[in-house]
């Protein structure tokens, strides 16, 4: 069973609802989920707050948070999930953002550097990734893989 079955499988026994927020993956995680028959009992939204007026306008990411530690941060993404569970009372919500290049890294956030939120319940964790840069897709793609084995962690275990 793939993970994204496995995912939709586990929030219906649990009867739990699941919302998303990327960025870097541009939808490709909602579209991952999506894919699966059925998901529409689980799946309550999924935002692409592609931009920094998104992420502020949309999801309540306060404007000095991104000014002072950049919209790829530990504490952007924590505010995104937190903000997604209020917009969405969902009780799994993710968020995702990152860089996934082929530009747009630095010494200190290189490409391929990318932040994923999850919250089940009350309980919230972020995940800093460093994937190769073997190209955008590729980091696009290893991190919906990796956001998939996350979640199907923590609803069998938290929620």
């Amino acid at each position: 069973m793939s993970l994204q079955k496995k995912i939709v499988s586990l929030l219906k026994r649990k009867k739990l609802k699941i919302s998303l927020a990327e960025s870097c993956t541009g939808g490709m995680l909602s579209s991952t989920i999506t894919s699966v028959s059925g998901s529409s009992k689980v799946f309550t939204m999924g935002l692409v707050t592609y931009s920094n007026q998104s992420k502020i306008s949309i999801l309540k990411v306060p404007q000095k948070i991104i000014k002072r530690y950049g919209a790829v941060s530990v504490q952007c993404c924590l505010a995104m999930v937190n903000n997604l569970a209020k917009i969405s009372k969902s009780k799994v919500c993710v968020s995702i953002t990152g860089i996934a290049g082929p530009k747009g890294g630095s010494n200190q956030k290189p490409v391929g550097l990318v932040y994923i939120g999850i919250r089940a319940g009350k309980k919230v964790v972020v995940n800093k990734c460093n994937f190769k840069n073997n190209g955008r897709i590729f980091i696009q793609k290893q991190t919906v893989k990796k956001t998939l084995n996350l979640l199907v962690q923590l609803i069998k275990r938290d929620s």
